[in-house]
């Protein structure tokens, strides 16, 4: 896990909220309603099946990204796309993974704030016990009967809030 910071929010006031956009499952397709969602965000979490390099780049020119290698990235680019990523923003800890099947820690003991996985193509928040977990869906292409969606996660001093956002109507 490389971590850290984004060196963008490091210069912030521990007052100001933090908006991230958080997707999941492009499977090689960024669709223009994301680009247009993502568009003064922070930052952007990408949970996996990214599925292309050149979409990745997309992202980059909207704000910094972090990305999670998924079951379906492959190649030499995929390689380069960690299977975890542990990120700091203020006082949240956020734990990043494709698949929550394999969550390989414990998060309370981890003192993890927010856990985000996709995978599933279901979009979801639960909050269990002081660990909010967070699944965005899928903003790639239509997957079974599934609506297509993504999220956008707001941190605050001390809370969070995650809201899912239906992309097609």
């Amino acid at each position: 896990m490389a971590g850290g910071q984004p060196e963008i929010l490091k210069s912030r006031g521990k007052q100001q909220s933090v908006c991230i956009g958080v997707i999941s499952d492009t499977h090689g397709l960024l669709r223009e309603s994301v680009i247009d969602r993502l568009k003064g965000v922070d930052l952007i979490l990408h949970a996996g099946d990214v599925c292309s390099e050149t979409l990745l780049e997309s992202l980059r020119r909207l704000a910094p990204v972090y990305a999670v290698r998924g079951n379906c990235d492959r190649g030499e680019a995929a390689q380069k796309l960690p299977v975890r990523e542990l990120i700091q923003i203020g006082e949240h800890q956020i734990y990043m993974l494709h698949d929550l099947n394999h969550l390989d820690l414990d998060p309370v003991a981890a003192n993890i704030h927010v856990v985000v996985c996709g995978h599933t193509h279901v979009a979801y928040s639960e909050q269990r016990g002081p660990v909010f977990f967070i699944n965005p869906g899928s903003a790639g292409p239509r997957r079974y009967m599934l609506p297509v969606t993504m999220g956008f996660l707001t941190l605050d001093e001390g809370t969070c809030s995650f809201e899912i956002i239906p992309l097609e109507n």
